[in-house]
């Protein structure tokens, strides 16, 4: 099952920051009201076949600057987006997010050298270089993690990706540290979801996830109904927690989708509510 609400979450932070203010930059206010207009749609098809358009607009802004860190970083999450959301098969699902990927590498490596060896860093190299990453590079370190999300995902039938993960938890904890009170709040559920990619077993670490599932949450409001998904999917699911798992289904089947800025995943997350409570009794 593809991971719907874990990755418009991060439609929401790049369409509401960064990617935005570039189409506006091109054409007056388009870029805002493209936003409202994804964020708030309740229709998921429509925004399916409308982001290759939108991927194809980025990718011409890069034939004209392609050493723009801007750019790059809104292209990886849109690469990224699309093909853990919307690609068709595995293999395009594949390539699509290591374009990601690349392209957020590409981002971070302009504006912080040392980011340029990461692939090939040992895990203890990494996290030494992570501390070289400055507060106002911050956002960049948060689209390179997405990207980097989104393709371990992609890949999670690969020992050598799942073997990233560490890697991917340190470099989205470094992001909160340097945003502080700025961050995003996708970031905390980023981290709740490659906290339980896991069982304890292997390094899972549930119940620091459970803590960032409830951060993520409490800060938007509870408005976020991905949020209490992958909560259940993740957290509830891995240690057989019944009550909980029904609980926060039970709660986004209830919930009404409509919640400014979070239309579209609310939509979603409600379609995977009732697989998941479907299932429940075959699972538990």
């Amino acid at each position: 099952m593809r991971p719907y609400s874990i990755i418009l979450l991060f439609i929401v932070s790049l369409l509401s920051g960064g990617c935005a203010t570039l189409v506006s930059n091109a054409a007056s206010n388009f870029g805002d009201n493209l936003t409202g207009a994804i964020l708030n749609q309740d229709d998921p098809e429509m925004v399916r076949a409308g982001m290759p358009s939108y991927i194809l607009l980025l990718d011409s802004f890069l034939q004209g600057d392609k050493d723009s860190p801007a750019i790059l970083s809104a292209a990886a999450g849109m690469y990224a987006s699309y093909g853990a959301v919307f690609a068709d098969d595995e293999q395009r699902a594949s390539r699509l997010t290591a374009r990601g990927r690349d392209y957020g590498l590409q981002a971070i490596c302009i504006e912080y050298q040392q980011a340029c060896g990461w692939p090939d860093m040992r895990y203890a190299e990494f996290v030494e270089s992570l501390q070289g990453v400055e507060p106002k590079q911050a956002e960049l370190l948060y689209s390179y993690g997405f990207a980097t999300l989104a393709y371990l995902r992609a890949h999670s039938a690969d020992w050598n990706s799942v073997a990233e993960l560490p890697q991917a938890e340190a470099l989205l904890s470094r992001y909160l540290e340097l945003a502080g009170d700025h961050a995003n709040p996708a970031a905390y559920t980023y981290l709740g979801v490659i906290l339980t990619l896991r069982p304890p077993a292997l390094g899972g670490k549930p119940e620091e996830a459970r803590g960032y599932f409830e951060r993520a949450i409490e800060m938007s409001n509870g408005r976020d109904l991905g949020v209490k998904i992958e909560y259940a999917k993740g957290y509830a699911k891995l240690l057989y927690e019944r009550e909980l798992h029904d609980r926060l289904v039970g709660e986004v089947l209830e919930a009404s989708p409509y919640a400014d800025g979070y239309t579209l995943m609310n939509v979603l997350a409600k379609e995977e509510a009732l697989r998941l409570q479907a299932e429940a009794n075959d699972y538990f």
